[in-house]
C-alpha cells in the first residue's frame, strides 16, 4: 500500500472526510492521523515544547527525557482522542447523525474500522504512551510516577464521567497545563519542579481550554438531549460564548502581570500581535450560534462554528506565546553569559 505523504500533511492540519473507499487505499500512518485526529495535537506539542524551553532558560536540559516525555504526551493525546470515540461509540452517544459524526471521520462509528482493529489502534497508542511515563518514572523521583498517574487518570476519566459533570473544562486546564508544560519542565529540568512554570502554564492553558469550551458550545443542545453536562449545557450558550472572550482577553492580562512579577521577560509580550486576530475570530461569539450554515461558511467545516473560530485564534496566540518563550530564553542566555 503506498504511503500517502499528501494526506499524512492533511490530517495534521485538519480532519478530513474520507469515504470508505478512499480508506481501504490509505497506509496505516494516515489511519492513525485520521482516526486519532491528529491536527489538533499540536496543542499538545506546544505545551511540551514550552516545558522544554523553560528548563533550558534555567539552564538544565535533559535531552533524552524531553523526547520520551514530548513523545509519550502526544501519545497520551492521541490515545485520548481514540478512547473518546471508543467510549461514546459504546455508550451509544454517536449513534443517529449525533453532531461528533458529522465533522469527521468517527473510524469505529462509520465502520471504517472493525471493532478488532480499533483496539488494536487504541492498546498500541496507549501502550507507547504508558511506555514514555514508566520510563521517566522508573529513573526518575516518585514525584514523576504521581504526574503519570495524574496524567493516566485524566486520560482514562476525562470522556465519562468528567465531561458528563462539568469537569472536562476544567480538567484542560491542569492538564495541558501543569501536568504538560509543568511535568515536561519537570523532569527536563533535572526533576525540579517550578511553580513559576506551573502558573504560566495554567494561564497558556486557558487558550486549549477555550478550543474546548468552543466544541461543547457548538454541540450544546445535542449533549443535553444526552445528558451530556458540559460547562456549556450548564452555563448556557450566551454565558459561554462570553465567557470564552473573558479568558482571551483575561490571557492577556495575566501574562503581563507574570512579567512585571519577573516570571517573564518582555518578549512574551509579543502575544499581543494576536490582538487584531482576537477581533476576528472572537466577534463571532457576540451573536447566537446560526442553526444552519451561514452562506459564507464553509462547507467543509460545518457543523464546526465556535471551536473553529477558537482553535484558529488558539493556535495563532499559541505561536505567537511560543515564540515569546523563545526570545524569552535567548535574552535569559544572553544575560547570564
Amino acid at each position: 500500500m503506498a504511503v500517502n505523504i499528501k494526506m499524512w500533511g492533511k490530517a495534521l492540519q485538519t480532519i478530513p472526510r474520507v469515504s470508505k473507499e478512499e480508506w481501504t487505499r490509505l497506509d496505516v500512518i494516515s489511519k492513525w492521523l485520521i482516526s486519532t485526529r491528529s491536527g489538533v495535537l499540536i496543542m499538545t506539542a506546544i505545551s511540551a515544547i514550552l516545558g522544554g524551553l523553560f528548563a533550558f532558560a534555567d539552564g538544565t536540559f535533559n535531552t533524552v527525557n524531553f523526547v520520551v516525555a514530548f513523545l509519550g504526551l502526544v501519545l497520551a493525546h492521541a490515545a485520548n482522542n481514540l478512547l473518546n470515540d471508543w467510549t461514546d461509540h459504546r455508550r451509544g452517544v454517536d449513534k443517529d447523525n449525533y453532531f461528533r459524526a458529522q465533522y469527521g471521520p468517527q473510524v469505529i462509528e462509520h465502520g471504517l474500522m472493525t471493532g478488532k482493529e480499533f483496539a488494536v489502534y487504541l492498546l498500541v497508542t496507549l501502550l507507547l504512551a504508558i511506555a514514555a511515563g514508566t520510563y521517566l518514572a522508573i529513573t526518575g523521583p516518585i514525584t514523576t510516577l504521581y504526574l503519570g498517574l495524574a496524567g493516566l487518570f485524566f486520560l482514562l476519566f476525562y470522556t465519562w464521567p468528567l465531561k458528563y459533570i462539568g469537569l472536562g473544562e476544567p480538567t484542560v486546564v491542569l492538564v495541558w497545563g501543569p501536568l504538560m508544560i509543568g511535568g515536561t519542565y519537570f523532569v527536563t529540568s533535572g526533576f525540579v519542579w517550578s511553580w513559576d512554570v506551573a502558573w504560566i502554564s495554567a494561564v497558556y492553558a486557558i487558550g486549549p481550554t477555550s478550543v474546548i469550551f468552543g466544541k461543547h458550545i457548538d454541540k450544546l443542545k445535542e449533549d443535553r438531549k444526552k445528558k451530556i453536562f458540559t460547562l456549556p449545557v450548564i452555563l448556557g450558550e450566551t454565558i459561554s460564548r462570553y465567557t470564552v472572550l473573558v479568558l482571551w482577553i483575561g490571557q492577556y492580562a495575566a501574562f503581563t502581570w507574570l512579567v512585571f512579577a519577573k516570571a517573564l521577560t518582555w518578549p512574551v509580550l509579543v502575544i499581543f500581535l494576536a490582538l487584531p486576530y482576537l477581533w476576528k475570530k472572537g466577534r463571532p461569539f457576540l451573536k447566537k450560534r446560526p442553526e444552519t450554515k451561514p452562506d459564507n461558511y464553509e462547507a467543509e467545516a460545518w457543523p464546526l462554528y465556535f471551536v473553529r473560530y477558537a482553535f484558529e485564534y488558539n493556535k495563532r496566540f499559541s505561536l505567537l506565546f511560543l515564540l515569546g518563550v523563545i526570545l524569552h530564553v535567548v535574552l535569559m542566555k544572553v544575560a547570564g553569559s
